[in-house]
């Protein structure tokens, strides 16, 4: 579904990727771990438009999207939750969960992709006529994943889902994971926590200094000698 080849992005003068390539395929669920600073998020941005890349290819069914505007990728079936929720914070529940149904492809679904959104996270139909400021950090999170679902993506892009929430928390936002994903949308994301990641991956993808060093299934990664040294002190 998507293939990421020999991608290279610089900042200026500072370049951040060195050449990674990754899969993903259909109804999958893939994770990209890694240090901070390692790359991670400009792969995500580069996926969904938001960075040019100066080298490589992006193909996303077949067809490719490197230098394609965030919008049009979005209309392709491609969804990108970035980190730290960025919900709109003076509008309600529902005007966000409607903003993500913008696009004219998504538009004519929107009452469709409202109803499954509320099917996976019931307290956002609790919440609708609230605004997005006064919901908990694990509420806003949800708000955030479903507004990236009103598109009715093929493929969900999830930035760190699950940075500074409480355990409780994490465990719900993981079994929501698992639900889309059974529901034949592929999943790729972010997280540190190498454990936590590989318990919900299929397969993952170890990130350092802009150059991809391990990847495979994910209990292949979660016993390689490195991992298990570096990440989980064993």
């Amino acid at each position: 579904m998507l293939k990421v080849e020999q991608l290279e992005v610089s900042y200026g003068d500072f370049q951040i990727l060195w050449g990674p390539s990754l899969q993903v395929r259909e109804k999958e669920i893939v994770c990209l771990l890694g240090p901070n600073g390692a790359g991670k998020s400009t792969i995500l941005n580069s996926i969904s438009g938001l960075v040019k890349p100066k080298n490589g290819a992006i193909h996303f069914t077949g067809e490719r999207i490197d230098g394609m505007p965030p919008h049009k990728i979005v209309m392709k079936g491609l969804s990108h939750v970035l980190e730290r929720r960025r919900v709109f914070p003076f509008l309600t529940v529902l005007e966000n969960l409607k903003l993500g149904a913008y696009n004219p492809v998504a538009k004519p679904r929107r009452k469709e992709a409202m109803d499954w959104v509320f099917s996976l996270f019931p307290v956002l139909r609790d919440r609708s006529k609230q605004m997005a400021n006064s919901l908990s950090g694990g509420e806003q999170q949800m708000l955030a994943i479903g507004r990236g679902l009103m598109s009715k993506p093929r493929l969900l892009l999830l930035d760190e889902p699950f940075l500074g929430l409480a355990p409780m928390m994490i465990k719900v936002i993981l079994e929501m994971m698992q639900r889309i994903n059974q529901e034949s949308v592929a999943i790729l994301f972010i997280e540190q926590n190498v454990q936590l990641a590989l318990s919900v991956a299929h397969r993952g993808y170890l990130l350092e200094s802009g150059r991809m060093v391990i990847e495979g299934p994910a209990q292949e990664i979660l016993y390689h000698d490195e991992i298990r040294k570096v990440y989980l002190g064993v």
